[in-house]
C-alpha cells in the first residue's frame, strides 16, 4: 500500500536549544531514524534570558542538522500540544540525562496527556557520553573561559565563544 503523508510518522522534539549541544545533535540523529518527520522546535521562552535569539538558535540548527533529510526546524510559543497538532505529531521525543530529568519530564509528559490525551511521549537516554551535557552547563563553562570543544558541534563553539566575547 503507498504511503501517504497523513500515514506518515512525525515526531516533535522540543527543547530551548540555547546553546545546541552534541547530546541534543545526538537525539536528533537517533529520534530521526524514530520518525519519517523530526521537527526540532525551539521554544520561546519569554521567561527565560537566552544567550542566542530564537532566530539564532534556528539558523544554527538548520546548519547542523543539515545531514538530516527528515529533519526540519521550527519554533514555537505557548503549549506544546498545540505545537504538536498544529504539526500534525505523532508524538514528542524527549531526552533523559539523570533520574531528576525523568522525574521532571514525567510530569510534563502527564500534563501534555491530560491537555491532549492523543498525545504520546517518547523518552531517549542520553548517549553515556552526553549524559552529563546541558547546555546551561556548557554556558557556564564557557563564559568562564573553559573549553567547550566535542560538547558542542563545531559551528557552535565558535558562535558561543563570540557570544562570551560580546558579553564581557
Amino acid at each position: 500500500m503507498p504511503s501517504t503523508e497523513s500515514s506518515k510518522i512525525v515526531a516533535i522534539y522540543p527543547g530551548s536549544f540555547d546553546p545546541i549541544t552534541n547530546g541534543h545533535l545526538d537525539l536528533i540523529a537517533r529520534g530521526s531514524r524514530l520518525a519519517d518527520r523530526l521537527i526540532v522546535a525551539v521554544l520561546q521562552n519569554q521567561r527565560k534570558t537566552s544567550l542566542f535569539t530564537v532566530e539564532e538558535r534556528v539558523e544554527m540548527l538548520q546548519e547542523v542538522t543539515r545531514p538530516f533529510p527528515n529533519v526540519e526546524i521550527g519554533s514555537f510559543n505557548g503549549l506544546l500540544v498545540d505545537y504538536v497538532a498544529a504539526r500534525e505529531a505523532n508524538f514528542i521525543i524527549r531526552g533523559i540525562r539523570a533520574i531528576s530529568d525523568y522525574e521532571y519530564e514525567l510530569q510534563i509528559a502527564h500534563m501534555n496527556r491530560r491537555l491532549s490525551p492523543g498525545v504520546e511521549t517518547v523518552f531517549l537516554m542520553a548517549a553515556e557520553a552526553y549524559s552529563f551535557v546541558s547546555s546551561q552547563l556548557v554556558k557556564e563553562v564557557a563564559s568562564l573561559g573553559g573549553n567547550v570543544a566535542g560538547l558542542v558541534p563545531d559551528l557552535v563553539e565558535r558562535k558561543l565563544k563570540q557570544r562570551v566575547a560580546e558579553t564581557k
